[in-house]
């Protein structure tokens, strides 16, 4: 199976790629991908996660803005959890390495993305 390689910018490059027909071209099993996808949803409900209390958090307690009269939120410090962490700078995007990818990431994604490097990764490790 052949595939168009297309540049950063998303236009094609002229340049085709093989994929192996034992991997990328046979007929789903249903079944099999409910029970991998079940399996991995059941592996991320280990209770280990947490969020971070206030007191777990870099930053200083100093007061932000006055109490009153900003129409905001009354907001104490940096650490009050009406903040939010950090960035996004690509929304509705998941970056994984080819060694972590998993079957339900394939099927919520809407487009799949994959470097020449990630897809000789991918079939070394599923050709076994």
């Amino acid at each position: 199976m052949e595939i168009n390689v297309v540049n950063i910018s998303g236009k094609e490059t002229g340049v085709t790629a093989q994929l192996s027909d034992s991997i990328f071209g046979i007929e789903p099993n249903d079944h099999a991908i409910y029970l991998d996808v079940k399996q991995f949803l059941a592996n991320q409900r280990q209770g280990t996660h947490k969020a971070k209390q206030r007191n777990e958090i870099a930053g200083s307690t100093r007061k932000l803005y006055k109490q009153k009269g900003t129409g905001g939120a009354r907001a104490g410090s940096v650490k009050s959890p009406l903040f939010n962490g950090g960035g996004r700078n690509l929304k509705k995007t998941k970056v994984i390495t080819a060694d972590q990818l998993n079957t339900y990431d394939v099927l919520n994604a809407g487009k799949l993305l994959l470097t020449a490097g990630a897809l000789k990764t991918l079939e070394e490790a599923l050709a076994k």
